[in-house]
């Protein structure tokens, strides 16, 4: 248990109704900032055990990504193109759109070998090759859930509905914060929602002070932050004073800690107006650095929230996610996916160099892939696809994710599907693994990082997984 829990089990009855009363109002507020309750003064907390990794950039492609196109080759699906698939394949299973009995299709991009890994990844990311030692290919993953909000929420909250804790509300509640001035945990986007929404990066029934704080990329990057008009810092100290003795008065009566938390939230969005904007300001990065990046200031882009990434974990976020959207290929994927690997390649390989030239990638865990993979099966019906211009269904039985970085072996590639790409041959990789393996990365044990909600005791690894150790640097 949590030293956190035993603040919340000793709740009054009254103070658990007003909580139930304003929970929407603490969602919202627990949504503008995140901080550490216990750690107001920026602290981080003891871990179970001495970490490898600090902080975590979680690189997430809303869609799924085609590994049979990016990472995973297979030349046996040149030799069955066009053939229908194995009975096997079909009979049983359930698909999200393919219907019938679908032909295997071969990628249409070619792969190569790549560094003294020897890596094989697809034509379609040459500078992410450029880097192929530094990662750590996982290509036997498999998840619960086939359609896309259930297997993002399962993959971030371990859980395929709404309601329970997101990866970083855990991890910003087991490490606290090391930034008194900026949130815990940030999330960024490139393109709309992903379909799970906010709740990817909610607290679920954690203290909504490890909400998960979305930054815009252009713009003013935290809405209503800045002073209204006509108003300056001075005007906004008076009021923020008045509202902290009521809620100070309010705490006395109720004993809520989420009046504490509120009252922590207000103190650092004053800190923030001042904070913020400097971190947001790429333009004040070196021209070899923007070029590195293929960033451009005041625009919004998968390659500017990379660098911003950066930024956030050189000043103290635990936890940097970027959401990149528009990766669902059901038709036309020999079009669509190069000009999306096109929007991140460049970006993610910069960041990479740029953490290892930094000193940063050693103790930062990065994180890459989908909330599932996609069948070696062509995907041809009037749901989604034609016969000219094919796509790739959803697939939850086998997919790759790579990791750098943070404590894994740099050149490693683990697990394996079969030939065609379709079940895993070896060492198969849960997502309950994959995120018992990243908190043991962050000095967390999965299975004593818990919650006590509703009567149980509830974890991001639910009831299963363990510790992937042979990923282990």
């Amino acid at each position: 248990m949590h030293p956190l829990e035993s603040h919340w089990r000793n709740l009054t009855r009254r103070a658990f109704l007003h909580r139930s009363g304003v929970g929407l109002g603490a969602m919202a507020l627990g949504g503008l900032l995140s901080h550490s309750l216990s750690g107001a003064d920026g602290r981080p907390r003891a871990t179970h055990f001495a970490p490898r990794a600090k902080r975590v950039i979680y690189l997430h492609m809303v869609g799924a990504p085609s590994q049979l196109d990016l990472f995973d080759h297979k030349p046996a699906l040149e030799r069955h193109d066009g053939k229908p698939a194995p009975d096997e394949f079909i009979k049983g299973k359930r698909f999200a759109f393919l219907r019938g009995h679908p032909s295997i299709a071969a990628s249409r991009f070619a792969f190569s070998r790549h560094g003294e890994s020897g890596a094989e990844i697809s034509e379609l990311l040459p500078h992410l090759a450029g880097v192929a030692d530094e990662l750590t290919f996982v290509k036997s993953l498999h998840t619960d859930e086939f359609n896309h909000a259930p297997a993002q929420l399962f993959l971030h909250t371990g859980f395929g509905r709404l309601g329970r804790p997101s990866m970083g509300s855990w991890v910003t509640y087991g490490l606290g914060s090391e930034n008194a001035d900026l949130p815990s945990y940030v999330v960024l986007l490139s393109g709309p929602l992903a379909g799970a929404g906010t709740s990817l990066w909610g607290p679920g029934f954690l203290p909504s002070v490890h909400q998960g704080v979305q930054f815009r990329s252009n713009g003013e990057p935290v809405l209503f932050l800045r002073n209204p008009e006509g108003h300056d810092d001075a005007d906004r100290r008076r009021v923020l004073d008045t509202v902290k003795t009521l809620n100070e008065a309010q705490l006395a009566d109720v004993g809520d800690p989420e009046i504490a938390t509120r009252i922590s939230q207000y103190e650092m969005a004053f800190r923030m107006q001042t904070s913020v904007p400097e971190l947001m300001d790429i333009s004040r990065e070196p021209k070899s650095t923007l070029e590195l990046y293929g960033a451009q200031p005041g625009k919004a882009s998968f390659a500017n929230n990379c660098l911003l990434a950066r930024r956030m974990i050189e000043r103290g976020v635990r936890m940097v996610q970027l959401y990149d959207a528009d990766w669902d290929h059901h038709a036309d994927l020999g079009a669509r996916l190069p000009r999306k690997c096109q929007d991140v390649d460049q970006g993610m390989a910069a960041l990479i160099k740029d953490l290892r030239q930094r000193g940063l990638l050693e103790d930062t865990l990065v994180i890459w892939g989908g909330e599932f993979g996609r069948t070696p099966m062509g995907q041809t019906d009037s749901g989604a696809g034609n016969a000219t211009k094919p796509g790739r269904d959803h697939h939850k039985d086998a997919f790759t994710m790579w990791l750098a970085g943070g404590g894994v072996k740099r050149g490693l590639t683990y697990g394996r599907t079969d030939e065609l790409g379709y079940s895993i041959a070896e060492k198969p990789v849960h997502v309950h693994d994959l995120n018992a393996t990243v908190l043991h990365l962050l000095g967390l044990d999965h299975e004593r990082l818990t919650f006590r909600y509703q009567g149980r005791d509830f974890r991001l690894t639910d009831v299963h997984g363990h510790v992937v150790r042979d990923l282990l640097a």
